[in-house]
């Protein structure tokens, strides 16, 4: 890997990972737990993903994960949008914004790690959520 061509963000966000593993693991649990929280935040999420994920996941190369994310949206407003039709139930506005976040959130915190993984390790899966801890 040529590290010349990434941000010193990008580098201390591979070494952590080269570091304690994935996100899954309890070594980096037990690492982002014991760090400070700007660090933390480094690691666990990506603002600019947060704000462009669709676009910002096309400029890193990763658009097999991208579709994948952008399915589980679309399945989602599906569900949403079938149900409100059905029901006539309609979400309240904090509900429907509260969704949205946690949709852009997907992209958020999926993107460091899926990056190392495609720079770093070559992989290059469908799966969004590889190595990525759940709960």
């Amino acid at each position: 890997m040529d590290r010349s061509k990434y941000s010193e963000k990008w580098l201390a966000r591979f070494d952590f990972f080269e570091q304690y593993g994935a996100p899954s693991t309890p070594e980096h649990k037990a690492a982002i737990k014991a760090a400070k929280p700007g660090r933390r935040i480094l690691i666990g999420m990506n603002i600019i993903a947060f704000f462009f994920g669709f676009i910002y996941f096309f400029v890193l190369g990763l658009w097999k994960k991208n579709l994948v994310l952008f399915g589980i949206c679309i399945i989602i407003g599906l569900v949403l949008g079938v149900f409100q039709a059905v029901t006539g139930f309609y979400l309240p506005q904090g509900i429907d914004i509260g969704i949205n976040i946690a949709l852009a959130m997907m992209w958020s915190m999926t993107a460091n790690y899926a990056y190392y993984l495609k720079e770093v390790k070559g992989s290059d899966s469908w799966n969004p959520f590889e190595g990525m801890r759940m709960i």
